[in-house]
This record gives structure tokens, sequence and C-alpha cells, in this order.
């Protein structure tokens, strides 16, 4: 018998159903943080501040239904609806008002004859580009593991709640997921850009942040300035 190892995670695009201006919310789903198509619709409700629950998804160009965590393609879009029908939208373009193969959006450039490309999650700060900036993350409590390093683009916004998904699957915390991120002093960060170059930072869980010598035993002090 062979053994598999976990599903990987997907990054998907969810709309609200007959919104027009509604961008697009991106989630990541993993088997870890949804173990169950239900309470991924219950995070989509609660994200999409939907005036219903969200009990339905569909594919925003055919409408065919989503039944569960395995119909998600990775990069995928979709609209989240409650009891009611798909409202016919051109969910994929909205906002957009360039062709495609004209225009850089936000620092990824668009391919002509290509239809637009949601994000990878790690792209948020693997993204090989030119003004990037770096910092590093300890795991909150861990003395034993160095940080680990993120290369951020400044030109492409950071969705706050994806980029800590994002860090759930990368830092693997021992209390779960990443809640919050913290500077050295436990003071936390509350959006991409309070992220300074060169700094260290905290992935805490649902646990308070603990007050430990992270720099000083993990960073190596030669030839690096803090």
């Amino acid at each position: 018998m062979s053994c598999q190892g976990p599903a990987p995670a997907k990054a998907v695009l969810i709309h609200r159903n007959g919104d027009r201006f509604f961008p697009g919310r991106r989630f990541l789903v993993t088997p870890r943080r949804f173990p169950t198509f239900e309470a991924f619709l219950d995070e989509v409700t609660q994200s999409l501040h939907t005036p219903l629950a969200v009990r339905n998804l569909y594919t925003p160009r055919h409408g065919r239904g989503v039944t569960g965590l395995g119909d998600l393609q990775d990069g995928g879009q979709y609209v989240a609806a409650g009891a009611e029908r798909l409202k016919k939208l051109d969910y994929l373009n909205q906002g957009r008002k360039e062709p495609c193969g004209t225009r850089k959006s936000e620092g990824l450039q668009v391919m002509s004859g290509c239809s637009p490309r949601l994000p990878q999650p790690w792209e948020y700060w693997l993204f090989p580009c030119l003004g990037c900036f770096s910092c590093s993350v300890f795991r909150n409590g861990d003395l034993l593991s160095p940080p680990f390093p993120l290369v951020l683009p400044k030109r492409i916004p950071l969705e706050w709640d994806t980029f800590l998904d994002t860090l759930t699957e990368k830092m693997d915390l021992s209390s779960g997921a990443v809640n919050k991120l913290c500077r050295l002093d436990g003071t936390p960060v509350s959006g991409g850009e309070q992220l300074l170059d060169g700094h260290h930072y905290v992935a805490v869980g649902k646990e308070e942040y603990k007050h430990l010598p992270y720099w000083e035993l993990l960073v190596p002090q030669d030839g690096v300035c803090r």
C-alpha cells in the first residue's frame, strides 16, 4: 500500500454573487485549516461579510456548482452564493480596464494571449523582482530553529490574511495557525506596509508572545547588522 502525502494548498479567489464592484477575496485552502467543505464556506461567509450564509460556490463562467474541496482548482476563481442562483456578471474581468498583454499589474506582467492569473501564495515573498526587500520571521517560543527568510516585492500589496495563512503553511508552528506577526519587542504588526527591510519578526499563534532572546541566540553576529 503506497502512502500519500497531505493534499497541496490551493489558492482561490472568491467573488460575491451579484456584486460587480467587489474585486474578490483570496483564500488559501489547506486540509489543516479547512478540514471540511462546510468549514470553508463558513470562513467565506465571515470574510466576505455576506448578508446570508454562503452555502454554494459556482464557477463564474459556466455556473457549475462546487460540491467539495476536491473540486477547487489552484488559482481558480469562484462565486459565493446563499440559496439563490448565480447572477450572471463578468466576474473574471471586474476592475480590469486594459486588455491582456498591454499592462503590468502591480509588478506581475500579464502576458499577451493569456487569461489573468491569480498570484500564487509563495509569490508574495519569493517573486524574483527588482525593488524587493527582505526580512526574517522567528517561530514564537522556538529557540532551536533559525528565522525563516522572506523576500517581499514592494510593488505587490499584501493581502494580510492570505499572508498569515501562507506563513502558517511555511512556519509549521507547534501551536497551529499563525494569528499575528510581532516585532521583537512584542508589538503586533497589522499590515504589510508596516514591514521594514532587514528587520526580524516573530510568528505567533493563539498563545501570547514569548519574550525570548531570538536575535541573540539564533542570528549569526559576524557581519550582520540588526
